[in-house]
């Protein structure tokens, strides 16, 4: 399903992209993405959304704008309507479509997990439901010799036959060698893509792969943009963000895109365990990872070997680079407010940290998401947030066992996102688990009495009783 370009991703593509048909040349007042950040920020604090910006009554809100974006620069942007129609039919005659934070359409899991760091826009081609798939990411080098091409392409045939989503950045080498033996063996494949996007969905062979919903190529940059270095390593976050698990393959040591991508998903992001390459020729790259964390791939040769591969936790606790938020609180703290998580017991899947959304309609991460969306992110699970969700009751006392205090903040957590109906697979993506994980957590509280399995919504919910305990 292609969706439709809403008033609020018109606006937001007026404000950032370079809207080039043909050889067209940018605007050089585009917004870059820390001010638009800070944009949405303010849109939030007076109640509006970027859609208002070309409302009837935009001239008082872009004045209000001021402090932070010049007014004229707002106005020679917003002026480009003739330019994005333009743009806007060459990407449907090629079967791209756009979505940005904005939309419900976005994908789930980018929001939950980078939250003001996802893409404003995002760009793609194929089937927006594998994006919610998880799965393996496989990243390495470009170059690379005969043996690791064998090598990859065998791991994406695997991920097939196990029925896994391969995820991957689409450039030559160690990315193309995975998605291509993923694709080989009937299996799904994303594609995140630094550039090219336009000329890559018109590649005759992809075309059929993304018609019949095998493949989905996205992007966070103009379809018609050239190779960026800079863009090919800020597309890395993407890739993790998108997997439940990961594998470098080949990575140099202190350069290059996938160097930078592991360390910092190993030292900052922690979204997925990152495993290494443990059989053939090692490499100061990955010597480099593994001190830092990355684990060694566990070669499986089966399916059921490969499964495991995804049940296996983070090494340590998760902590997010992002500022946390204090539950049911519609204001956003500062730094000094942010709170460790609570840490989880070896063996255990670590829980993701999100912010509650405000009352506002507008957020900097769900732009215009109403307030029935705000059930998408997590609180940040910390021992502060967990006593709030029900006064009356004990939070957990100090000689409560490893495994108490980790399922009172998982109770806690899904409470909060239970308060429209979910399935189980939605429960997963969003607290970032296997969907085994997610079927256990929710049957324990199903037994609890605290949430309740319906058929119409089809999905678990809290029961109402529980509420007013």
């Amino acid at each position: 399903m292609t969706p439709v370009l809403s008033p609020n991703t018109q606006a937001i593509l007026l404000l950032t992209a370079p809207l080039i048909a043909g050889r067209g040349t940018a605007s050089s007042d585009l917004l870059s993405p820390g001010e638009y950040k800070r944009l949405a920020r303010h849109l939030r604090e007076i109640q509006r959304q970027p859609a208002d910006l070309l409302s009837p009554d935009a001239a008082e809100i872009l004045r209000a704008c001021q402090p932070v974006i010049d007014e004229s620069r707002l106005q020679k942007l917003l002026g480009r309507g003739f330019l994005l129609s333009q743009v806007i039919e060459r990407w449907q005659a090629r079967a791209i479509w756009v979505v940005s934070r904005a939309d419900a359409e976005y994908p789930r899991r980018l929001k939950t997990r980078l939250r003001e760091d996802a893409p404003a826009v995002l760009y793609g081609c194929g089937d927006m439901a594998l994006l919610e798939t998880g799965g393996l990411a496989v990243v390495g080098s470009r170059h690379v010799d005969d043996a690791l091409i064998d090598y990859t392409m065998a791991v994406g045939r695997l991920a097939a036959r196990a029925g896994k989503t391969l995820v991957s950045g689409g450039a030559k080498g160690i990315d193309q060698a995975a998605m291509r033996g993923a694709l080989e063996g009937g299996g799904r494949v994303c594609g995140v893509l630094a550039d090219s996007l336009e000329k890559t969905t018109m590649n005759r062979e992809h075309r059929n792969l993304l018609l019949d919903g095998q493949l989905v190529l996205i992007s966070p940059y103009d379809p018609s943009a050239g190779f960026n270095v800079g863009n090919a390593m800020q597309r890395n976050k993407l890739i993790y963000a998108l997997a439940d698990t990961s594998l470098v393959v080949s990575s140099d040591l202190n350069k290059g895109g996938t160097w930078a991508g592991a360390v910092e998903q190993l030292d900052k992001l922690k979204f997925v365990p990152v495993f290494i390459r443990s059989t053939g020729e090692s490499s100061a790259g990955l010597d480099g990872l593994r001190k830092k964390g990355a684990l060694p791939w566990p070669n499986p040769q089966d399916v059921d070997s490969f499964e495991d591969v995804f049940n296996v936790a983070m090494p340590t606790p998760t902590a997010s680079p992002q500022v946390g938020f204090a539950l049911f609180s519609n204001e956003e703290p500062t730094s000094d407010d942010a709170k460790p998580t609570a840490p989880v017991p070896p063996g255990a899947a670590p829980l993701p940290q999100a912010e509650s959304q405000p009352s506002a309609p507008v957020d900097v991460v769900s732009d215009a998401q109403p307030p029935a969306e705000a059930s998408e992110e997590l609180p940040p699970v910390t021992p502060e947030a967990v006593a709030p969700i029900d006064e009356a009751k004990e939070s957990p006392q100090p000689e409560s066992t490893p495994a108490e205090v980790l399922f009172a903040a998982v109770r806690a957590a899904i409470q909060q996102l239970l308060s429209a109906p979910m399935k189980d697979a939605e429960v997963a993506a969003a607290l970032d688990v296997s969907n085994a994980q997610a079927k256990a957590w929710l049957q324990r509280l199903v037994d609890e009495g605290v949430i309740e399995k319906q058929k119409k919504p089809a999905g678990y919910i809290v029961k109402q009783s529980s509420l007013f305990e």
